[in-house]
């Protein structure tokens, strides 16, 4: 790859590599796409929290997200960030993976993108919430 390509990639990245203490942010961050060719891109965590919006008592999940890269991919630590903005979020587990798949969108732009929500037990019931984009 050539230097003026690396230096590309990076312009526009505000969240990597800072020295500065991370907070939870509402913004993903991306870096260009230079293959043509159909990939899958997977991005998991065990590690998402929100909180139920009547009780406020906090809901755990697995996040899956997959995704086919158009002309942008995500950057791995704003993803973290934003996902950590929901920790005192009160949502609902359906629209919590609806907002996450809709501003992957918007990010993006991608080829295909699937978010899938693996809640944990609660009341005696599990919920996953699969929610897909298809351009």
């Amino acid at each position: 790859m050539a230097k003026n390509a690396k230096i590309n990639d990076l312009a526009g990245l505000s969240l990597l590599g800072s020295g500065e203490t991370v907070k939870p942010v509402r913004q993903l961050e991306t870096f260009p796409n230079h293959s043509r060719r159909d990939y899958t891109v997977t991005l998991s965590t065990e590690e998402f929290t929100c909180v139920c919006p009547m009780t406020g008592q906090p809901d755990f999940a697995k996040i899956k997200i997959q995704y086919i890269p158009n002309k942008k991919i995500v950057e791995s630590k704003s993803l973290k960030l934003y996902l950590w903005s929901f920790r005192n979020e009160g949502v609902f587990h359906e629209h919590v993976t609806n907002i996450i798949l809709d501003d992957l969108v918007a990010a993006l732009a991608p080829r295909w993108c699937k978010v899938t929500a693996q809640f944990a037990v609660r009341g005696g019931i599990a919920i996953t919430v699969d929610a897909e984009y298809k351009k």
